[in-house]
């Protein structure tokens, strides 16, 4: 990771980590706190299956994803999956369900990004009509018990998969 070295305040080199998620200005006493950043991201099921995406960009190029992306600013969580959905795969999803959550790293151009990962779910009697666009390079539709985890890009969406899988085997 990437140190931040002069003050966004005043621009003097006395920057420096203060603790885990702070760094502190010994000129002019500025704090700047880096906390934890908000994502979602969509479990789209029909029957048994469930749609996942290939990322088209780094962190984890080729590798699979839940669609889904980090809430922007002034968006409620359902606004922003909304949003992601429709950029990510051309497609409008409004009836969706809060499941669970879980952290996450997210390293992007020598930036760790700490996020927090909402997952909601959409049960559909069939399968919508998607278009890969924005950071999607592909999707495609596996059998929630075949997913192989280690194909998975990051920790929070292995992490969901896996509790899909059990709640699936236990049925």
């Amino acid at each position: 990771m990437k140190s931040i070295c002069f003050c966004p305040s005043c621009s003097s080199d006395g920057f420096s980590r203060r603790d885990s998620k702070s760094w502190s200005c010994s000129s002019c006493g500025f704090t700047y706190f880096h906390n934890t950043a908000a994502t979602v991201g969509g479990i789209i099921k029909v029957h048994n299956e469930i749609l996942l995406a290939i990322r088209k960009h780094n962190p984890g190029k080729g590798m699979l994803d839940l669609p889904g992306g980090f809430v922007d600013h002034d968006e409620s969580l359902e606004q922003a999956l909304e949003r992601e959905i429709k950029e990510e795969l051309q497609v409008t999803i409004s009836q969706w369900s809060y499941v669970f959550s879980y952290p996450n790293r997210y390293e992007y151009e020598g930036v760790l990004y700490k996020t927090i990962d909402a997952f909601f779910l959409t049960e559909l009697d069939d399968k919508p009509v998607v278009i890969a666009s924005d950071d999607v390079a592909d999707t495609v539709w596996l059998e929630i018990h075949a997913i192989n985890l280690d194909k998975i890009a990051f920790a929070s969406i292995r992490n969901a998969v896996q509790r899909l899988q059990g709640n699936a085997n236990a049925r």
